[in-house]
């Protein structure tokens, strides 16, 4: 009998996961007691942190695109479709298609959403980076942006890559410079808790790169709404600020999905933070954004993951005890401007070191974003 797993997202945990499988399970795979499934509903595979870059005009969005057919291995069966529905005791999935999808082993993948429109005015007159619309129009609205107050918002927490909006923040202080227009433009940046960072020691170099480089910081600074005509944000803090381009961390989500199945009430998959398995069924392990971890939500955190439920996964289709488990290990470039970055390494219960920041880590993260395509296809 066929021993079925299916994996239900095309991102970086699915895609890195799928690839995983393939080589491990090549003899099951080969003789069919075992099928890996990659269901998703996009058949382009998107590489997130390249849309940082879009603003300023160094990547494009079509950069952060590749057809999923290009980097999973052809063992892989990769059907599009929208998941809809989880039965967890019936162990099979609905389709908004109107297929049903039986499993023996179910992962999830599905990322996090935005929801700029929890927020009263964001998604009229915010703007941000964490997809392609939003990369795009915020590049045309800098190009065009000469003086005026520039404000940077983490808007919620949790949210993806954790690191990008010092990142942004840093970088557009040094392309304005670039430009002769960072005289003429303040900059503000502001984060909900007191400090500027949630990691304690990346909060410390933030907060003394921006006073080096006149940025305002505003902590404990939680947006309540924006005013479009008034060009202000007010707070729940019963503050008021005024803005002319207002860039946003906008709230991030689970999924409707998560919390109809049962696997987690806030819409965050409950796992076993070592063994990705769900805590409120069975043969159901999470990956990525999606899994309520306490670490970061990035790419480093989806591949480390991915690695650990492939070993998992490979242990159960062979009656074997799974051994592997995840120690929270999470790798994150920083960049500190257009032409230097720094580094951080950490996992459960560390606190990580924040390099000096230097040319050489930045050409070293350019060069990871380029080999990334690599590490995809489960080549790295």
């Amino acid at each position: 009998m066929t021993h079925d797993i299916v994996v239900v997202g095309g991102g970086t945990g699915g895609t890195v996961l799928a690839n995983r499988l393939a080589e491990k399970l090549a003899p099951e795979l080969a003789s069919g007691e075992a099928r890996v499934r990659l269901l998703t509903d996009d058949p382009d595979h998107v590489y997130k942190p390249t849309f940082l870059y879009v603003p300023f005009g160094t990547k494009t969005v079509d950069d952060a695109r590749r057809p999923l057919a290009e980097l999973v291995d052809d063992r892989i069966d990769i059907e599009t479709a929208r998941v809809t529905g989880v039965d967890t005791d019936g162990h099979r999935l609905s389709t908004a298609e109107g297929r049903t999808v039986r499993y023996d082993q179910l992962v999830l993948g599905i990322g996090a959403q935005l929801v700029p429109e929890e927020v009263p005015g964001l998604a009229e007159d915010g703007h941000h980076f964490y997809g392609p619309d939003g990369a795009r129009a915020l590049r045309d609205e800098l190009a065009g942006f000469e003086e005026g107050h520039l404000v940077l918002s983490v808007v919620g927490v949790p949210h993806m890559c954790p690191a990008a909006p010092v990142e942004f923040v840093l970088m557009v202080d040094e392309w304005l410079r670039e430009r002769g227009r960072r005289e003429d433009v303040e900059l503000t940046y502001t984060y909900p808790i007191q400090r500027a960072h949630g990691i304690q020691s990346i909060a410390d170099f933030a907060s003394e790169e921006f006073e080096a480089r006149d940025i305002t910081l505003e902590t404990f600074f939680n947006v309540e709404a924006l005013d479009p005509e008034a060009g202000t944000v007010e707070t729940m803090e019963g503050n008021e600020l005024d803005y002319d381009l207002f860039v946003a961390i906008p709230p991030h989500a689970g999924n409707d999905l998560v919390a109809e199945a049962g696997l987690g009430e806030d819409g965050w998959v409950a796992v076993d933070r070592h063994t990705l398995e769900a805590e409120h069924a069975e043969d159901v392990f999470a990956i990525g954004d999606i899994a309520d971890v306490p670490t970061s939500k990035a790419g480093s955190v989806a591949h480390f993951e991915a690695n650990v439920v492939a070993d998992r996964l490979t242990s159960r289709v062979r009656g074997e005890v799974p051994t592997a488990v995840y120690g929270g290990k999470t790798v994150c470039f920083l960049e500190t401007g257009m032409d230097e970055a720094t580094f951080v390494e950490f996992a459960y219960g560390d606190e990580p070191v924040v390099r000096e920041p230097s040319k050489p880590l930045h050409w070293a993260k350019l060069g990871y974003n380029e080999s990334y395509w690599l590490t995809a296809r489960g080549l790295l």
